[in-house]
């Protein structure tokens, strides 16, 4: 059985170890390519992986936990170690992990009393369920029970959010408590500041960064021994690329300015390189960051690694392969998985039904007199859609959305009256209802993505939907049905119930394919909304870019019969869809 240590260095065994490890998500993978991936990584020359574990991922709704499938971390660590790969496994509640919520579930905030990242009960209590669970699976893993694994995470980046020490104890001793034996870490930006709030004793500090390595590994090295703290130098998050906003540019890094950085980094210490391979946020997991507004991210997850978000290796991954060479032999490794892309040109549209009219057959209306936000109703992602009868003809010079968040489009008797996000939410709408009577307002919020990073992590607008309520006048109006559309299952959507044109929509296309391969779903003709693949989400897509695209990996297709169902909200499509061998930008 091997034995890992943290003395004055890494050591395996009583001998010193260099760790040149990589990040790579399994939940940002179909398990059909986790090998792939990973042997991927072993021939670059690395000896360990990192990943994190989204809590929300595996606890969805509390107290039920997922850890099959795509959840099946456990099968990833194994194929891990099958390849000789070692393994740091951050299971902390917080990941940050530009992912929804930073990785926290939804459900807490149901609480209005929550605060996460604290001493608060609840949040506590709530961990200590999870962890109970969790590390049922995590603990065999472990090195010290002849596993891969090798340290564990406590918190993540912690510094850059709080200094409660009670809270980040209270954490290890969860982790101890439910079965960690292997070396603890805490990672953080390598400034004093952030060093001193995010650390505890005892547990070995390591630095976050991306540029200015030199610099950086002394801060860290000062940190340590201004604290008297002995042990290896690690940046435990290797910035090589970075992650990309709507509406933003498509982040990419110089390869060999950061093949320079990495050379410098391994002649002081150790390394993770964050990503090596980023993957694809599938679903609604994609999180959002807070620049002077909800600045909600992309579904590729690229991050511009040495692995493209679809497994290919990138000048960045060769220009890593020459630095790596330099500190340990690289492997011949045989990649077993047989991947390929396909153009399979175009395909026509099948059905179409707007939202309006199969909305009874997805949702079962929840009435209540005033707006409840979606966590109140139980619901983690997706769209609500508030309705109301909002009485006889008329104009109304002013009504207005109270405390909704993050995008909602006003509808009268179906048609659309105005789309607010960002700077426009709350400004007044005029009204006019043509109707004598029953004018019905329609109102579809769209969750964008909770909040992963800083201060906002606690704000209120992490609660999604319309939290205040609808103004008709000067008055709040009353009487609201909420239709939950988080989209889990859309096999109930009823095609033969009609289509409107400028209405949020479904649009399916069947077709028919000899073989399956990866490919990419281009979506410059839609304008907003998400893709289904045989049912599964594949993720969200929006027009004003930076990318035009959705990976669609070869497992997700059947030789055969495929369908592709696109939910659309803004009444944009297209009578045919594109499945290229190439991905599609701006």
């Amino acid at each position: 059985m091997n034995n890992f240590e943290i003395r004055e260095d890494f050591y395996l065994n009583d001998e010193k170890i260099k760790i040149i490890s990589g990040a790579v998500h399994y939940f940002r993978i179909v398990p059909e390519y986790w090998r792939d991936r990973l042997e991927k990584l072993k021939s670059l020359g690395c000896n360990c992986v990192e990943t994190y574990i989204p809590w929300n991922f595996h606890e969805v709704r509390q107290g039920e936990f997922n850890f099959s499938g795509n959840r099946d971390f456990v099968k990833f660590i194994k194929i891990a170690e099958e390849l000789g790969l070692f393994v740091i496994l951050r299971p902390t509640p917080y990941i940050c992990a530009e992912w929804e919520f930073g990785g926290l579930p939804a459900w807490l905030i149901k609480d209005d009393s929550m605060r996460v990242r604290s001493t608060y009960p609840g949040f506590l209590n709530a961990v200590d369920s999870y962890f109970k669970e969790l590390f049922k699976h995590i603990a065999p893993l472990q090195i010290t029970n002849g596993g891969p694994i090798i340290m564990m995470q406590v918190e993540n980046e912690y510094g850059s959010f709080g200094n409660d020490k009670r809270y980040l104890n209270s954490i290890k001793d969860l982790m101890i408590k439910h079965g960690a034996t292997v070396p603890l870490f805490t990672s953080d930006g390598a400034w004093k500041e952030a060093l001193d709030a995010g650390t505890i004793k005892d547990i070995l500090p390591t630095a976050n960064f991306g540029s200015r390595s030199k610099e950086q590994i002394t801060n860290l090295k000062r940190f340590m021994d201004d604290n008297n703290i002995q042990g290896p130098l690690m940046c435990m998050e290797f910035w090589i690329g970075w992650f990309t906003n709507w509406g933003g540019e498509f982040k990419r890094r110089d390869s060999k300015d950061a093949a320079r950085e990495l050379n410098t980094i391994l002649e002081e210490g150790h390394v993770n390189i964050y990503m090596f391979h980023g993957g694809t946020s599938f679903g609604f997991y994609n999180g959002c960051s807070y620049h002077n507004g909800q600045d909600p991210q992309t579904t590729t997850y690229d991050y511009d690694a040495p692995l493209t978000e679809w497994g290919e290796p990138s000048d960045k991954y060769n220009e890593f392969k020459e630095v790596i060479s330099k500190y340990t032999i690289l492997p011949n490794v045989k990649l077993s998985t047989k991947i390929k892309f396909k153009n399979y040109g175009e395909f026509k549209l099948t059905n179409k039904v707007s939202l309006f009219n199969t909305l009874d057959t997805i949702a079962s209306p929840i009435y209540n007199d005033i707006t409840l936000n979606m966590e109140k109703l139980n619901q983690n992602f997706g769209y609500i859609l508030y309705r109301s009868n909002i009485g006889s003809k008329r104009n109304i010079e002013k009504s207005k959305l109270v405390d909704c968040d993050d995008r909602a489009q006003v509808f009268i008797n179906q048609k659309h009256v105005a789309t607010q996000y960002k700077e426009t939410m709350g400004e007044p709408i005029p009204l006019t209802l043509n109707k004598e009577t029953n004018n019905i307002m329609d109102i579809l919020v769209e969750n964008l993505g909770r909040i992963n990073y800083g201060a906002s992590l606690v704000s209120p607008k992490q609660r999604k939907g319309i939290k205040g309520g609808v103004m008709l006048d000067i008055h709040f109006h009353s009487g609201w049905d909420h239709y939950c559309l988080d989209m889990e299952n859309i096999d109930n959507v009823d095609f033969s119930l009609g289509y409107e044109t400028k209405t949020p929509a479904f649009y399916e296309y069947k077709f028919n394919i000899k073989e399956r391969a990866d490919t990419f779903l281009h979506t410059h003709n839609f304008g907003k909304g998400c893709v289904f693949v045989n049912g599964f989400n594949i993720g969200r897509f929006w027009n004003i870019g930076p990318t035009n695209y959705l990976y669609i990996p070869s497992p997700l297709l059947n030789e055969g019969e495929n369908k592709i169902v696109i939910f659309e909200t803004e009444g944009k499509y297209h009578n045919s869809i594109t499945l290229s061998d190439t991905p599609l930008y701006i």
